[in-house]
């Protein structure tokens, strides 16, 4: 199907171009030019974005869930609920987030996964496209867990971590754990062999620690800030490596409620446009009213939007997509194509996709989504597949 959008404000990697087209063709992106003056003959469908913005679908690298359902459900109805609920937000592509619970509980949530990685996007009803697994746990540190159940915690075992890849058919794309544990380095190593992205979270890593662990391969943050040693001028920990580390991607959760403005600021002007990836870390209540929800078989409180553990203990969050760039403009100050790359071409390239996902740019996947000045999502396509909200 050939298609055109017109009359949109579209955000490339490098600018926003004002009053311009694009033309998708069997799925890709085929041309994107500027101007009004359109020939409309041989499209099979033209939407007309109405000086709207067209942006690259964000990708949600790092969430567990949304409108009453969780990764760890392991079920059909989870998945398809929560991919539908994404796109709703602008999240075209995402990872199906694992957590620590028993390995019995995260091989079922993996073999689930493998099967939506492979599934052919539907052309009726398109959802977001699973990319495949994020990993979070069971290896983490006991004084970080945050929310991660701590009778599941266990020690790195690369035998372990080969059973949970062969679970997942190969689709794990990000695996995080705690550098400062017995065999991390080499665990580190093991996964890059992989293919698969090495995050630190839940942690207590010192510095050199951290940076070891960055020699060895590691490139991503889980959640920066969050469930990690506190900064010191004389030890500054997991969270100094990282913003001083070219090489690591930073995760934020940019919901006004896990990092202050303050520190997100901080952390765009250490690492830059290039190494922020926002992600919504969200559970199940997300899109819900407040209440009584569940994360990894924790009774979950939320309140005011706030999810928390009986302890205080902050547990996900209800964030969406869309609102983690509106909070990344309008509350850090960031220009929204900086805002926008770091929820698409960043979290791309830090699970090794950019060559096909995350930017709008000739021959990649017409991944794209239409969304007015607060955010709201008004159209989307996933593989060239259009469907309006």
């Amino acid at each position: 199907m050939k298609m055109l959008i017109k009359n949109a404000n579209i955000i490339t990697p490098f600018e926003i171009k004002r009053n311009s087209s694009l033309v998708v063709e069997n799925g890709k992106i085929s041309a994107v030019f500027s101007g009004d003056t359109i020939d409309e003959t041989g499209f099979a469908e033209v939407v007309d974005a109405a000086g709207k913005y067209l942006a690259p679908g964000f990708i949600d690298i790092h969430n567990h869930g949304n409108f009453g359902h969780d990764t760890m459900e392991g079920t059909d109805e989870a998945v398809r609920s929560m991919a539908d609920q994404h796109l709703q937000h602008g999240v075209t592509s995402f990872l199906l987030t694992t957590m620590t619970s028993a390995m019995g509980d995260i091989e079922k949530a993996l073999r689930k996964a493998a099967e939506y990685t492979k599934a052919e996007v539907d052309a009726e009803r398109p959802v977001a496209q699973v990319l495949g697994v994020y990993l979070e746990g069971p290896y983490f540190s006991e004084e970080k867990k945050g929310a991660q159940p701590a009778e599941h915690l266990k020690e790195i075992s690369v035998s372990e971590l080969q059973g949970l890849i062969e679970a997942a058919q190969n689709t794990i794309r990000v695996a995080s754990l705690a550098p400062e544990l017995d065999g991390a380095v080499e665990a580190v190593r093991f996964l890059k062999e992989q293919g698969i992205t090495v995050a630190a979270g839940h942690s207590m890593a010192t510095f050199a620690q951290t940076k070891a662990a960055a020699d060895a391969g590691l490139t991503l943050a889980t959640h920066l800030y969050n469930g990690m040693r506190n900064f010191s001028h004389r030890e500054p920990g997991i969270i100094g490596a990282v913003l001083t580390d070219e090489r690591v991607y930073g995760e934020i959760i940019c919901d006004g409620i896990h990092v202050h403005v303050g520190a997100m600021d901080l952390a765009v002007k250490a690492k830059g446009k290039d190494r922020i990836v926002l992600v919504t870390d969200a559970m199940m209540a997300a899109g819900m009213p407040d209440g009584v929800y569940e994360l990894g078989g924790q009774t979950v409180y939320v309140k005011d939007g706030t999810a928390t553990l009986e302890d205080g203990t902050l547990a996900g969050s209800t964030l969406t997509m869309n609102k983690a760039v509106y909070n990344m403009v309008n509350l850090v100050n960031v220009p929204l194509q900086d805002a926008v790359r770091m929820a698409s071409l960043n979290p791309a390239t830090a699970i090794g996709v950019s060559d096909r996902k995350g930017s709008i740019e000739l021959g990649k996947d017409a991944d794209l989504i239409i969304f007015d000045d607060n955010l709201d999502v008004s159209w989307a396509a996933v593989q060239g597949k259009p469907r309006r909200m």
